[in-house]
């Protein structure tokens, strides 16, 4: 076959179809279910620790237990994916919207809660302007909360509707939708990513200058934070705007595009377990689990003699 395209789009469609690398999905799929089950492990046991130990009207819990719903409601629609990879869509265009617009208010509804944290700490280490209220900071966190929770839904249900399932039982987005949707998707990513980024930096900065270690393990766990989302995210959503702006021009190129795609995707998918495993880097986070790991062991023996 020759590797080079031919100058009408209805050739380099073809072509395009023809190179596709179809020995990912298998990987992809099983990948996917691997991580359904983290995660949901994770970020279950994560909301059991807040909710069980922890003070609900600190206003970092109250981002990171909404950081868990995110990341639970995203995980929600892996195993969908997971089929998809395995069998193509099977679940017809109503479940292909639902399924797309679940997906993306997890996604959404993360990056924007990350922004609020980011936010919420940048106000009370540079510019020292937060309420000292407990009560006035827990009001203002859960009002953010709900802004951004309404926000995602409704960008979400507009991007739901631009999914269709085609006749070869792909769940993807309409054609005369394409470009938009491949430019509003890192768009929504990549400006939180760089108020964050801004945010951090200035706190960084800060933190350096007054030299107060204390306070830099309080931070600790929100930096990581949102340096694991980067790092899952940032490169995916830079392959979306790749695959949309370049066109491969023979089959060599195009493999290579697909499997930087995949393993792209596979990162980003694999935030959703992320959250769960750096709180449970943070001593207090270890301390809890292993009390109701102890605790858990101590009922089993009870009930068996």
């Amino acid at each position: 076959m020759d590797n080079d395209y031919n100058s009408t789009d209805e050739d380099e469609d073809s072509l395009l179809f023809a190179c596709q690398i179809l020995g990912f999905s298998t990987i992809t799929g099983a990948v996917f279910i691997i991580i359904f089950i983290v995660s949901v492990i994770g970020n279950i046991l994560l909301l059991f620790i807040l909710f069980t130990f922890e003070k609900l009207y600190l206003v970092t819990k109250i981002f990171i237990i909404n950081l868990a719903c995110s990341d639970l409601i995203f995980t929600a629609t892996i195993p969908f994916w997971a089929v998809y990879h395995l069998h193509h869509w099977i679940f017809g265009d109503f479940m292909c919207k639902f399924i797309v617009w679940v997906h993306f208010t997890g996604l959404y509804s993360s990056i924007f809660v990350l922004t609020a944290m980011t936010v919420d700490r940048f106000c009370t280490v540079v510019l020292n302007n937060w309420p000292n209220n407990n009560q006035r900071k827990k009001q203002c966190a859960i009002g953010v909360c709900v802004v951004v929770w309404v926000i995602s839904i409704c960008i979400s249900v507009y991007d739901a509707f631009k999914m269709e399932v085609s006749d070869d039982y792909y769940c993807e987005v309409s054609y005369s939708e394409e470009l938009g949707y491949y430019f509003q998707v890192p768009l929504l990513i990549f400006v939180p990513i760089a108020i964050i980024i801004f945010c951090n930096c200035a706190i960084i900065y800060t933190i350096l200058q007054t030299a107060r270690r204390t306070r830099h393990k309080a931070l600790s766990i929100v930096f990581c934070i949102v340096v694991a989302y980067t790092i899952c995210w940032g490169p995916y959503n830079i392959v979306l705007l790749i695959q949309d702006l370049y066109k491969p021009k023979d089959c060599e190129e195009l493999e290579r595009l697909n499997i930087v795609y995949n393993i792209c995707r596979m990162l980003a998918f694999s935030h959703c377990c992320m959250n769960p495993l750096l709180c449970m880097l943070t001593q207090k986070f270890r301390s809890h689990l292993f009390y109701l790991l102890r605790r858990r062991v101590g009922i089993n023996r009870e009930r068996a003699n």
